[in-house]
């Protein structure tokens, strides 16, 4: 993702699945050609998704969010 990327999208959603026609497991939500631009579906809900950084090389970065982790008592 990137600053002033559109979230509902098919990519973002719990219906999306590659494998399946249209690329949505909802059958009465309408199809949609582009899956990477914000659309306006009915069905849309947000997948829930575990974030997983790309490298652990930043240490700046794991402190931060450690001191973070601290202040808010998680």
């Amino acid at each position: 993702m990137k600053c002033r990327a559109d979230l509902r999208i098919c990519l973002n959603c719990t219906h999306y699945d590659s494998r399946v026609a249209q690329q949505c497991r909802e059958r009465r939500a309408e199809p949609v050609l582009e899956k990477a631009v914000g659309n306006f579906c009915e069905y849309f809900d947000f997948a829930r998704r575990n974030w997983i950084p790309k490298s652990e090389t930043n240490k700046r970065e794991a402190v931060a969010r450690d001191q973070l982790k601290k202040l808010l008592g998680d």
